[in-house]
């Protein structure tokens, strides 16, 4: 049996033929039960569905009656009765919306963007009209219509940006009609815009541009937003950026594999000759907790372990994470932090967040199947060892895949060595390289002394991948021949000096010799000069870190293309051009040539005052139309900002740290920042310039982690720019706030505006508006948390600023929820969904749909906030972020219960009860629930003690409207111990308290109330 609701209401039995259901009530019945998606609906909902005020006589009597028409039409064991209600019978895939959504979702999992457009149009062909179209008007359905209505549009939207990025050409011309009908959708507009770019119909899209300005501004009095407004100046200045990515990745690009969209390198070449080992390493990480591949360098350690990751990634269940610890100083012994921001794991400024950066990498890791793949342990082995064991003794879900010269040594490690190519395998991967350096290489069958030249230059170079190729570059110029020859006469020559480094070792750093000889003195230059950045640097930076001493700034670019083709650099393309990396080995070199030649200090110094200067240029981009923009920027350069602070000297230190702040703040670095912060003010002079806002800052990230408590208003004096100790102000009070000091956050939020007016500083402005407004929401006062809320909104909105348009969104819905406007509360946190996904903020991800879930809670729509709830939950298990978790789990469980499903219901508070710290009020709320549950069970004792010890919570806790719920519950189970008087008195109790602390339950949230209420009146 199939059911279809994305068009009139419609039932098909196995073969496809149409099952009629007669009369249009027995319709009605069957569409109100398709509304829960299989589960029970009470029988006064359901009578209400039907009849409405016009009740027959004996309502339960006609609701049987119907529920036995519909018997007969789809079968009698379709509709079941319970206690809840009664229950449609639904299986996986008989219902079309059910197949929509699993579809998509499949979709979204594709990488190749003309596959993904594909199945999102086969999941698109399921909708047949309107959903449910024969009760699009009825209060039923309104919610799940609205819903359905909203996903079809967002996989509209989808498809239309897939076939963007697969260059469909007939683009233009679908997408017309899809506008026409809904002329509003930003998301929308911005793919018309694209497309209508890329075809050459620049002044077309300018034009949908101004027409979508003009309806924003005639129909709803605003601008379009940050995003669209960049692309539209990304057009009037013909931004490259625009144009379509090329069909043929280069080199290194970076495709999304897995859940979660983690990102895997893609190799430059094909894996050759590793079939078997790559076999045999997949049932190894499968079946082990740790395994470490081991080799010397130059063998293909993490040419494999990439390869791997790959091949595991193919499967939509696994979550592959790849962390290059290459590029990391020598002997750096915390990990974590670069650790969980390769993850994209960020702490969240909320309670219960984790004290540190590897407590916060733990808590992410918690509940994820993930396999993470260190890259390149052996210089950090310690530390690298040290994490690995924290990690895999707290997540059980977790696999370890390393690469290191050396084992980690840790009693659950499989070691896995990488031995060098076989003679064949070497002669195919030679033979290949060369061909690509040397075109018609190898094309013609080729002759005896060619092929016995290829055996000795594989045998000279005993099979190791990395020489090879480094080998094979130079087939175009010298031919096969030739090369074998030099290449034998030149380990004839080295092989005196390296007889203390191990074989193999000796043949990588001959083979690296020889193609340094080969260089010019300013190819060599810049390859020693490359060696200082860490994790690669864009041509910007190569320019600023390799010009000098007879190498011009104007020459790098030319020099860095000759090192690429000499496979000595690696250019990777991204969206902002190409960033150059070093591979491990040759970087290694090259650093031992930089100091022989005593350039070191003048190269880290130019380094170090490039990203400075990056640093203080990005600091006011981070606050406008261009945050997302910088903040990508600033998050790919994460390394050599960290080198560059540590070697600027105490002034330069102290400049580039109070620019970082923001970036820190915005991307979650919180514990990054308070150590970095720490460490720069141990070095600065007391009263050097710049200390008051450095300290305000270090005082903000050190309550933002728990490392400080409250206190105070932070260091006195002042900066000598107002508007930047305005702005430090703010950070101040926003970590008072946040570290439960709203009180004296709101003194430092109204002095902070003081000096940000004066100083007409619109940002800082906005931001202390922004404090000011959540301060006073907790304090009560609603007109002033509305007028500084909306204030600071809207100068956000004016500044482009996306994250702080963010900050205001939780009051603003707040007081949208308090005054009954829920389709404004959802609106408000629709909007703050779309900024957090958008700038990549996690938590706040969790905590808007959570939001969310709490809307559809009230509006008694189970299903929907079940389903808010549950991505809220798994957007906080992401990130570790127990609080977000918490609430998910909590709108779970209260979704549960009002829906009748008291087992799942307890199965969450249990949860909760046992695996989280809870504080006061959580300890409250948990047995106020359980109390219900047990009340719903009709278990009177229990419920009794439950609500008891939710009371003594809420006394302790001094919140009076927590006392009233308890008091409530209690009244409950004196209803169910037959004592109506006793429930009658502390329902009086619990309004009194209730009228004295704020006035009683909007009616969306009455509903325990008015059922005791009733139990007690009957």
């Amino acid at each position: 049996m199939r059911y279809g609701v994305l068009g009139p209401l419609a039932v098909w039995d196995a073969d496809g033929a149409v099952v009629p259901v007669p009369e249009a009530k027995v319709r009605t019945l069957l569409a109100v039960l398709l509304v829960h998606g299989g589960r029970a609906v009470p029988t006064d909902r359901l009578v209400d569905a039907l009849w409405g005020d016009a009740l027959p006589g004996n309502p339960a009597n006609a609701l049987q009656a119907k529920v036995s028409q519909l018997r007969r039409a789809i079968g009698r064991d379709r509709v079941t009765h319970q206690p809840a209600g009664y229950r449609l019978e639904l299986a996986e895939g008989e219902l079309d919306a059910g197949a929509f959504r699993t579809r998509t979702a499949g979709a979204r999992l594709m990488v190749d963007p003309g596959e993904r457009s594909a199945a999102l149009g086969a999941a698109l062909e399921l909708w047949r009209g309107e959903p449910y179209a024969d009760f699009g008007d009825e209060e039923f359905a309104r919610a799940a219509v609205q819903r359905l209505a909203e996903e079809r549009l967002s996989a509209e939207e989808e498809r239309a940006e897939a076939r963007l990025a697969a260059g469909d050409p007939l683009l233009v011309g679908g997408l017309a009609e899809l506008v026409d009908r809904h002329p509003l959708r930003e998301r929308l507009r911005a793919v018309q815009l694209r497309a209508l770019y890329r075809a050459g119909r620049q002044g077309e899209a300018l034009a949908a541009y101004g027409e979508l300005r003009a309806l924003l501004a005639e129909e709803l009095g605003i601008d379009p937003g940050p995003e669209l407004t960049a692309l539209h100046a990304a057009i009037l200045r013909q931004d490259p950026a625009l144009l379509p990515a090329p069909a043929e990745l280069g080199g290194g690009a970076a495709v999304p594999t897995g859940v979660g969209a983690a990102v895997l390198p893609v190799p430059r070449t094909g894996l050759v000759g590793r079939g078997p080992a790559l076999e045999r390493l997949l049932r190894l990480v499968r079946g082990e907790r740790l395994v470490t591949l081991t080799g010397p360098g130059g063998v293909g350690k993490t040419r494999l372990a990439l390869a791997l990751a790959h091949r595991l990634s193919e499967d939509p269940r696994e979550d592959v994470r790849l962390v290059e610890l290459g590029p990391l100083p020598v002997g750096t012994a915390d990990l974590a932090q670069p650790v969980a921001a390769a993850l994209g794991v960020q702490q969240a400024a909320m309670p219960l967040a984790p004290d540190s950066a590897a407590a916060s990498l733990a808590a992410a890791l918690r509940g994820r199947r993930t396999l993470l793949v260190l890259d390149n342990c052996e210089h950090v082995i310690d530390a690298a060892a040290a994490l690995v064991a924290e990690l895999l003794a707290v997540a059980p879900g977790l696999r370890v895949l390393a690469t290191s010269r050396e084992s980690l040594r840790l009693p659950e490690e499989t070691l896995h060595p990488v031995t060098p190519l076989e003679p064949a395998d070497a002669a195919r991967l030679f033979t290949e390289r060369a061909a690509a350096a040397a075109p018609g290489f190898g094309a013609s069958p080729q002759d005896t002394r060619t092929r016995e030249a290829v055996e000795l230059i594989c045998g000279r170079l005993d099979g190791l991948p990395l020489a090879l190729e480094l080998a094979a570059t130079r087939v175009r110029s010298m031919g096969v021949r030739e090369l074998a020859d030099r290449l034998g006469d030149r380990f004839r020559l080295l092989a005196s000096g390296q007889r203390g480094l191990p074989a193999r070792q000796q043949t990588l750093r001959a083979v690296i010799d020889w193609s340094w000889d080969l260089l010019t003195e300013s190819e060599r230059a810049v390859l020693r000069r490359l060696s200082v950045p860490v994790a690669g640097c864009t041509l910007a930076a190569a320019e600023a870190v390799c010009a000098a001493d007879g190498t011009p700034e104007w020459e790098v670019l030319d020099l860095v293309g000759r090192l690429v083709d000499r496979s000595l650099v690696d250019a990777v393309h991204g969206a902002d051009g190409p960033r150059y990396h070093l591979l491990e080995s040759v970087a290694a070199y090259a650093r031992e040539r930089l100091h022989e030649a005593g350039e070191l200090g003048p190269t880290a110094d130019r380094h170090a005052r490039h990203y400075a200067d990056l640093a203080v240029r990005a600091e006011p981009a981070l606050r406008g139309p261009h945050q997302r923009e910088w903040l990508a920027r600033l998050d790919a350069d994460a390394a050599n900002l960290h080198a560059a602070l540590h070697r600027a000297d105490p002034s330069g230190a102290a400049r580039q740290a109070a620019a970082l702040a923001p970036w820190w703040l915005l991307r979650g670095r919180l514990h990054e920042a308070r150590t970095t912060l720490a460490t720069v003010l141990d070095r600065l002079p007391p009263g050097a310039p710049g200390e008051v806002e450095l300290r305000l800052q270090y005082g903000a990230f050190a309550m933002l982690t728990g490392h400080q408590k409250p206190g105070g208003e932070g260091p006195v004096g002042v900066t000598p720019d107002p508007g930047r100790h305005g702005r430090a102000l703010w950070l101040h009070g926003y970590g008072l706030h946040h570290a439960g000091d709203p009180v004296t956050a709101r003194e430092v939020a109204g002095r902070a505006l003081e000096l940000c007016e004066a100083a007409d500083d619109a940002w800082g402005t906005a931001a202390a508006r922004a404090l000011l407004a959540v301060t006073a929401l907790v304090a009560g006062d609603l007109e002033a948390a509305g007028r500084d809320g909306r204030a600071a909104a809207l100068a956000f909105r004016q500044l482009g600023d996306g994250w702080g348009e963010l900050q205001t969104v939780p009051v603003l819905a707040a007081l949208a929820e308090i005054a009954g406007d829920h389709t404004a509360a959802a609106t408000l946190q629709t909007e703050g969904l779309a900024f957090a996904e958008g700038l990549g903020l996690a938590a706040e991800v969790s905590a808007r749909l959570g939001g969310l879930g709490r809307l559809a809670l009230l509006a008694g729509d189970w299903d929907r906030a079940r389903e808010l709830h549950e991505r809220a939950r798994q957007a906080a298990v992401a990130q570790g972020y127990l609080y977000g978790e918490v609430f998910a789990l909590m709108g779970l469980a209260l979704g549960a219960r009002r829906a009748g499903e008291l087992d799942e219901a307890e199965r969450h508070l249990r949860t909760m009860l046992d695996d989280y710290p809870s504080s006061l009020a959580g300890k409250h709320l948990l047995h106020v629930e359980l109390g219900f549950i047990a009340e719903l069970r009709g278990q009177a004792a229990e419920a009794a003690d439950l609500h008891r010890q939710g009371l003594s919570y809420a006394r302790e806790l001094g919140d009076q409207r927590a006392v009233a719920l308890s008091l409530e519950g209690l009244a409950g189970a004196a209803v169910l111990a037959a004592d109506p008087a006793e429930a009658a008195r502390l329902l009086a109790e619990a309004d009194a308290l209730r009228r004295a602390n704020g006035g009683p339950l909007p009616p969306a949230e009455r509903g325990d109330v008015d059922r005791i209420t009733a139990a007690v009146t009957s």
